[in-house]
């Protein structure tokens, strides 16, 4: 897929540094987390042992130190009872996980 970043984005078409979308990224997964975790009244311990992750991880990723990958995501919503919803940008709302429909 010539032309194709790894980020999800075409990079002649965006004339962004692909650094600066990963670390928009990063920090719009964090906060997506973040939301999700508080909205549920979960602790970070809570979620790390519902996704099988390390409480470290789980903070990392809020603090934007991690960048989203798809089976990141998935095994995240499926912790957290939700689907994942991206729109086409990278800012902070570009990502979150949305409650599964009643």
């Amino acid at each position: 897929m010539a032309g194709y970043h790894t980020r999800w984005v075409r990079t002649e078409d965006s004339g962004e540094d692909p650094e600066r979308i990963a670390i928009r990224e990063a920090l719009a997964f964090g906060k997506a987390l973040y939301d999700r975790r508080t909205a549920l009244g979960l602790s970070v311990e809570s979620l790390a042992e519902r996704a099988g992750m390390t409480v470290d991880e789980i903070e990392c990723i809020e603090e934007g130190g991690t960048s989203p990958t798809v089976p990141l995501l998935r095994r995240l919503a499926a912790a957290l009872d939700a689907d994942v919803r991206m729109t086409s940008g990278h800012d902070v709302g570009s990502l979150w996980f949305e409650a599964h429909a009643a």
